[in-house]
């Protein structure tokens, strides 16, 4: 497995790699969730490349920036053991300059649920991986469901761009007690664990009044909303795939989102339908 820190190292390793390349792009402190979308990759392409970086454009003033946590030696250890062939690891003036074009999120997808609490989260984003994108070249690109509406605009960004890779969605990963699993969780002690635990329950009693028939979605957010309480909900969302509200469940078109405080850290959960 190769460690590369430049562009130019990525092209040379790209340059030398037939058939179809996977990519899995990463702000590092990986876990069992990101193990997933790297096994995915390996499996289906004959090449995979990590990208390890904590894209500062994706963050907003007073947020985790300097804190968010990074495990590089943990990091290239699972890449290893899943099977990974490079590493994509630049420092952050490798990937901007002091002089950048301006990429933004669609609006009608980014100033909702997550955008409406982190304005231009987003555009940080689609600007990292175009660039990313533009480097790598892969064939197949993987990102997790847990990120739903970051998928649903990567998604259709690559389709306006003209962009010929393939997004593939990987389902979200939990631990055993449900909870999903996030780099943010390393933050929490274990009474802020056990509260994190109301995120997926609640999550659960939607899918429970979903196969009672039970289809309203006010009805749905009220019972979702006991059993977070007594934490800040930042958002309860039952919106189709193009992020809109929808008064009923509709199969198949359906993703709940929540995103809650657990003491100082934000937590995001959802369920597609």
């Amino acid at each position: 497995m190769q460690i590369l820190k430049t562009v130019q190292e990525v092209r040379q390793f790209r340059a030398t790699c037939s058939g179809n390349v996977g990519f899995v792009p990463t702000m590092g402190a990986l876990h069992a969730g990101h193990a997933q979308l790297l096994k995915s990759s390996v499996s289906q392409n004959d090449h995979t490349i990590v990208s390890i970086f904590v894209n500062p454009t994706q963050f907003l003033a007073g947020e985790d920036l300097d804190r968010y946590p990074r495990t590089p030696e943990a990091d290239i250890k699972i890449c290893e053991l899943c099977g990974v062939d490079a590493i994509f690891m630049p420092d952050a003036n490798e990937i901007y300059s002091q002089i950048e074009p301006k990429i933004l999120a669609p609006k009608e997808l980014s100033s909702t649920l997550e955008g409406a609490t982190r304005p231009g989260h987003f555009d940080g984003v689609c600007t990292v991986l175009t660039k990313f994108f533009n480097i790598i070249n892969p064939t197949n690109a993987y990102f997790g469901k847990k990120d739903a509406q970051q998928l649903l605009i990567v998604q259709h960004m690559v389709k306006s761009l003209f962009m010929p890779i393939n997004i593939v969605p990987v389902d979200i990963v939990r631990s055993s007690d449900g909870l999903a699993l996030s780099s943010r969780n390393s933050y929490l002690n274990d009474d802020e664990l056990a509260q994190a635990l109301k995120l997926s329950r609640s999550l659960m009693k939607a899918s429970n009044l979903i196969k009672a028939n039970k289809l309203n979605s006010l009805e749905i957010k009220d019972a979702m909303s006991s059993c977070l309480e007594p934490l800040k909900v930042d958002y309860i969302a039952i919106v189709d795939k193009s992020l809109k509200p929808i008064d009923s469940i509709e199969l198949g078109n359906t993703i709940i989102l929540i995103a809650v405080y657990v003491s100082n850290t934000r937590l995001i959960d959802n369920l597609w339908v």
